[in-house]
């Protein structure tokens, strides 16, 4: 909303001195966001005047047309003498008053006028156009002509207004009546302590029952409608000049006399209003629903089909506009130059014969219907972004007075004796609070006189003493219960006023094990070298495709939206894959190739038994059996960790040559995310989309004291790779948080420090080709007993000497015992034990026996 200052101080006497930043300063603390303050202007000098054009002599000689014209410009150029200028405009003539700048003078952005030779002459300064004295865009195309009554020489400076401060106010969905000029007026009476001069206190005649007929077949969706009529009227007038630069400061363009009362008034009081020609309505105006299909074309010239849903003006013939949007070509005003509505965001004209007798329409219509007929038919308008944020409706007819008044005076029409209007019977709205209600969620007393003299100052009226009992002024749609009544005291007297109290925590709370569970397993992965992505929690069918997975994979099994950001991710996902494969994809274009990545988040996996729940109610709180049966219906959403790499793992330099990343540290990702739980991960072979069948290990944990799987490392298949576009020998991991955390043994243990030396035993085990290296692992942890401390694979080799189909497994024991030296017969046991239970498991034989 754009606030001329000249305009608002007709409503508010605010300080002569006052400038546009101090009122923006007075009302941004009330919470109207103040986006700018305009200097219209700024930096404008003289002198510019009113000038006559005695004569033209049209300068055929150039490539294009060329005017040297002589005008009186009265004193203003110190002589008297008429004033040469060039001008290439052509929408004058002799004898038109014109805007003349003479040299000396200063537009805005600096631009000094003086005298110049050009196209073979010397111009003494310059005829203006509306644009070049930064007024807007006036529809004349050319140079501003004014009306004949205006004397040679004045001063066009004042007469057109050029000087003034504009504040631009981003006015926020719950705030409608400050879309006019006297919803801001009551903001700065209120912030200055000033009295209003409200312009919708007008004498509104009684209504009668010989004005213009009107039926209301759908009282909910328009509860209250005013028609007047006004005759006579000059269909040659124009609009005053003063008119035209308050609309061309409030951001409207002028279009004609009819159509710019109607804007007016709009921005003065907050109403839209439609103004139909009289002669092209037929019979009574009515307000219904459309039937569907129901075809109309609108003002813009677009042939719009009608949605049940919309609601829309009628006469006999049928649609002749969109209610509170747009209106229909059937039934514009027309005067002799041009044709335009005056709820369109923006005019388009025609030739037409001028209206002398003209219907105005001031109605109330319901805010949801608007706003969804806007939003259905893409047409926005200045009347429907007034609509959907609540109109009031008792100024309907007001509005349509001063249009009437504006109508009588500026065109010299007479207004008929007839007033209709057609109301639905509504009572005002009442609230109940307590006088310190808005002391306690503000945590300042402010009692109850301030509380009531603040909700007076809104228009409330506000009776009792303990308990009062407000009344909601008809402006006000959006106060609808208590907390919105204590919002207006606390903005009204200050939020920077408000204490900052800081919240005290009860004692004894905290995260929960699992969110600590969770920090633990994300600052684990951070420290080895992974950096965290945040991805959507949407994928495609496409992206499962992708991933090879067959067709029965649970994974497939998805829970669709049915309103998805976008048509290619509609379903929730079942794994965190997609999102980080994606991840990796787009910075591997970017140059980044050296890729660790992780993420941890819920997937949604439904298992097909779900129920689809009953709507719950709107106007209570829903029951502990409707909220349990809402639960019910949800997908299964564990929680699941995953990673991917790319790239280098260990980088080459002086210390060496360095390393890629492969599989095994994939493994290794999943047993750091295992070990913040305290849980060991037993690896095993197997083959699993989207990794490659013969590098996938299977995580298993002992869950509830059984063996689960709970995810998958390893080197994703070629095939995926090449889908996705990753880098070759791209790796991933992917596990299931909630499985691990069962699988936990509680609170973590520090580790227990020996102070007795370590013996250390190498075996190297050949085995079959085939035989996983952690199942001898596994062998060997058992058989070596609870001496063994851990056990490490570092070496595996193949070749001849080892025979076809065989290879050597080397592994390192290491044995402690926690109360004395281990002798080396013990250690020697001890191996021994674990070698020969890894021989009977596995087929193990020690190399070189």
């Amino acid at each position: 909303m754009r606030v001329p200052l000249s305009w608002l101080r007709e409503y508010v006497d605010l300080p002569a001195t006052e400038t546009g930043r101090d009122v923006q300063a007075r009302l941004v603390p009330a919470g109207l966001e103040v986006e700018t303050v305009e200097q219209l202007g700024a930096g404008l000098k003289g002198p510019l005047v009113v000038g006559k054009v005695l004569t033209i002599e049209e300068l055929t000689e150039f490539k294009k047309p060329i005017r040297f014209c002589t005008l009186d410009v009265g004193d203003a150029n110190g002589t008297g003498e008429p004033q040469e200028v060039i001008c290439g405009a052509r929408n004058f003539a002799v004898g038109d008053k014109v805007v003349v700048v003479l040299p000396g003078a200063v537009l805005a952005g600096g631009f000094e006028i003086s005298a110049r030779k050009t196209y073979g002459r010397t111009s003494h300064g310059m005829i203006c156009s509306s644009g070049e004295l930064g007024m807007g865009d006036d529809g004349s195309g050319g140079i501003i002509v004014l009306p004949p009554e205006y004397e040679v020489g004045t001063d066009a400076i004042e007469l057109l207004q050029l000087v003034d401060e504009v504040l631009d106010i981003a006015v926020t969905p719950d705030r409608g009546y400050c879309l006019s000029m006297r919803g801001i007026a009551r903001e700065a009476a209120i912030a200055y302590g000033l009295p209003l001069r409200d312009p919708a206190l007008l004498d509104v005649p009684a209504p009668n029952s010989y004005g213009h007929r009107v039926e209301i077949a759908d009282p909910v969706g328009c509860d209250h409608f005013t028609a007047r009529t006004v005759t006579g009227l000059d269909p040659e007038a124009r609009s005053p000049i003063w008119l035209k630069r308050r609309l061309q400061k409030a951001g409207m363009r002028p279009i004609s006399l009819a159509v710019d009362i109607t804007n007016y008034v709009m921005l003065e009081i907050g109403q839209p209003l439609h103004a139909y020609d009289r002669h092209r309505v037929e019979g009574a105006i009515g307000v219904r629903r459309a039937e569907q299909g129901e075809e109309l074309t609108t003002l813009d010239g677009v042939k719009r089909v009608l949605d049940a849903a919309d609601l829309v003006i009628t006469d006999d013939r049928g649609p002749i506009g969109i209610a509170g949007v747009m209106g229909g070509a059937d039934t514009e005003i027309a005067d002799g130059e041009i044709v335009a509505s005056p709820l369109s965001s923006s005019a388009a004209g025609r030739p037409a014969s001028g209206t002398t007798e003209v219907v105005i329409e001031a109605a109330h219509f319901d805010p949801i219907s608007i706003a969804r007929t806007a939003r259905r038919h893409k047409l926005p308008s200045e009347a429907s972004r007034r609509f959907e944020r609540g109109v009031d409706p008792h100024a309907a007819s007001a509005a349509a007075q001063r249009t009437v008044d504006l109508l009588v005076l500026l065109a010299g029409g007479s207004a008929e004796a007839g007033v209709t209007e057609v109301v639905a019977p509504t009572g005002p709205h009442t609230i109940r609070m307590s006088a310190d209600h808005p002391d306690k969620v503000a945590g300042l007393a402010y009692g109850r006189e301030t509380v009531v003299r603040r909700l007076q100052e809104i228009g409330c009226d506000a009776q009792g003493q303990d308990e009062l009992i407000v009344t909601v002024p008809s402006w006000r749609p959006d106060l609808r219960e208590i907390n919105d009544l204590a919002e207006e005291v606390i903005r009204l007297e200050g939020y920077e006023n408000l204490p900052s109290t800081l919240p005290r925590p009860p004692a004894g709370r905290g995260l929960t094990e699992r969110q600590r569970l969770h920090r633990r397993v994300g600052r684990a992965l951070a420290g080895a070298g992974y950096v965290e992505v945040l991805n959507y929690s949407f994928m495609g069918e496409a992206q499962l495709d992708q991933l090879g997975l067959p067709a029965d994979d649970d994974r497939r099994r998805t829970v669709t939206l049915v309103n998805p950001l976008a048509d290619t991710e509609p379903a929730m996902r079942t794994t965190l894959l997609p999102g980080l494969l994606g991840a990796l994809r787009r910075n591997d274009g970017r140059g980044s190739h050296d890729l660790a990545l992780y993420e941890t988040g819920l997937v949604f996996r439904p298992t097909g038994e779900e129920k689809v729940p009953a709507r719950l109610p709107v106007d209570r709180r829903p029951s502990p059996e409707e909220l349990a049966t809402l639960d019910a219906a949800l997908p299964r959403q564990p929680r699941r960790a995953a990673v991917v790499l790319a790239g280098a793992r260990e980088q080459a330099g002086w210390w060496g040559k360095g390393r890629p990343a492969d599989w095994a540290d994939a493994v290794e990702a999943a047993r750091t995310v295992a070990a913040e739980a305290g849980v060991e991960l037993s690896v095993e072979a197997d083959q699993h989309a989207p990794w490659h069948p013969g590098r996938c290990a299977a995580l298993y944990a002992t869950v509830d004291g059984e063996r689960t799987l709970v995810g998958h490392a390893g080197e994703l298949h070629p095939r995926v790779i090449k889908a996705y576009g990753l880098p070759e020998r791209t790796c991933a991991m992917e596990l299931e948080l909630d499985l691990v955390e069962r699988a936990g043994t509680g609170a973590l243990r520090a580790p227990r420090i020996s102070t007795f030396p370590v013996a250390t035993q190498d075996v190297a085990l050949v085995v079959a080709e085939d035989v996983p290296a952690a199942d001898v692992e596994r062998a060997l942890g058992e058989g070596a007993g609870e001496l063994l401390e851990s056990v490490r694979l570092f070496d595996v080799f193949t070749g001849e000497q080892l025979g076809e189909g065989r290879k050597s497994l080397a592994y390192a024991l290491r044995f402690r015992a926690g109360d004395r030296t281990l002798t080396v017969d013990e250690a020697t046991a001890a191996r021994d034990a674990a070698v020969a239970l890894a021989a009977e498991r596995t087929g193990a034989v020690l190399r070189g026996a």
